[in-house]
């Protein structure tokens, strides 16, 4: 894989360079661009978020700093601060979009057989949002306030490695519950979501869907109980029951019988009341599948601290989705490369190792190596010791 080659390169070895030319093609991103096509419109933003750039300026400078080595990374086009500018706000962000589904499904392979934490054989994913903030003046498209603005990353993720399967940006007036029609509804997967996002109406979409969902109770419930299960209390349990609606709207909206457990976490002292449509899982299987729902938290916070999408290169809608994507590719591709290379470092150092030796002329196990680097004893000096 070496042969005298860049790390950037070494690391391109895993783009699948002919499905990104499908997407290209199926939004016509290349149509009248004779120099810097969208493959190089990926590489630089792909290098801004693995080098932490700050702006298009930074960006440009420091590829123009390393300009004789850029061919050898196959980033061919003709590069200055506007050009890249102007790449963002016209060419298509779904390009990206498209291109992310593509590595998604592939790190999806790799990481198929790794643990979440629950024996389960099910596909289980996590739903949640965050919110990015805004300036008003500069993001009037993404309004979310009366003088603020923010987008929301609307994601879902798969928790065997944590791979985000779904993502919709909006502006941050959309509410969470709506992003719900737009979820693909596996057959026989779980999906876990907090109560903000309890609608009968959409959730029995999941149960005519054959899927299952795993979601927090309101405390203000109207419900009548039509049955019970024993529970161990020595594992937090305190009931399982079954139970159906009897609000007036709710009864109609979700006209079938719902599971629900109360369990009492003795290590922060918290009681939660769970539902769910699922009742042959043991119910502190249902109490640990809601307790991974955190993992998409995690994730929000790790690509926040790691990835350049608090701040934007651009103001248009088009150049802050096509920045998110680029970001959630750079993500998506690390991840692959951690697990086809092997490599036991967290995705984070991968990461910030990267950034410091993109351009350097090694093996890219040999960056990934925790193995430390000591100077030999034995070399002959030709100076006295000052102890021996």
């Amino acid at each position: 894989m070496h042969a005298g080659r860049l790390i950037f390169s070494q690391l391109l070895d895993f783009f699948p360079q002919h499905p990104f030319n499908v997407c290209v093609q199926r939004y016509r991103g290349n149509r009248k661009v004779s120099r810097f096509c969208c493959r190089d419109q990926f590489l630089c933003m792909a290098f801004s978020q693995l080098t932490y750039r700050e702006s298009l300026r930074d960006i440009v400078t420091c590829l123009q700093a390393m300009r004789p080595k850029l061919y050898h990374v196959g980033l061919r086009g003709s590069l200055s601060r506007s050009t890249l500018a102007d790449a963002n706000e016209v060419r298509d962000w779904r390009i990206y979009a498209d291109f992310a589904a593509v590595l998604i499904a592939r790190a999806r392979q790799l990481y198929a057989q790794d643990s979440f934490g629950v024996d389960l054989d099910q596909t289980v994913y996590a739903f949640d949002s965050t919110t990015i903030d805004l300036c008003l003046s500069l993001f009037p498209w993404a309004q979310f306030r009366r003088h603020k603005s923010a987008v929301k990353l609307h994601t879902l993720i798969d928790l065997r490695g944590n791979i985000p399967c779904f993502v919709h940006v909006s502006s941050g007036s959309m509410a969470d519950v709506t992003s719900l029609d737009l979820l693909p509804i596996e057959p026989g997967a779980f999906y876990i979501m907090d109560r903000g996002y309890i609608d009968f109406a959409r959730l029995y979409t999941f149960t005519q869907g054959l899927a299952f969902f795993v979601t927090r109770a309101k405390r203000t419930l109207d419900y009548a109980r039509r049955g019970y299960r024993p529970v161990d209390k020595t594992t937090g349990l305190r009931s399982d029951s079954t139970i159906v609606l009897c609000g007036p709207k709710s009864s109609g909206l979700y006209p079938d019988p719902l599971r629900r457990v109360s369990y009492h976490a003795a290590d922060i002292d918290k009681h939660f009341v769970f539902l769910t449509n699922n009742f042959s899982l043991p119910a502190l299987t249902i109490a640990q599948l809601y307790r991974c729902r955190w993992q998409v938290e995690l994730f929000f916070k790790w690509i926040k601290q790691n990835l350049r999408i608090k701040a934007f290169y651009g103001t248009s809608d088009n150049a802050v989705k096509t920045q998110i994507w680029i970001a959630i590719c750079v993500y998506v591709l690390v991840a692959i490369v951690k697990k086809e290379l092997k490599v036991e470092r967290s995705l984070a150092e991968i990461l910030q190792i990267l950034s410091v030796s993109l351009f350097e002329n090694m093996p890219i196990l040999q960056a990934f190596s925790q193995d430390s680097i000591t100077m030999e004893n034995n070399v002959f000096h030709n100076q006295l010791s000052l102890f021996n």
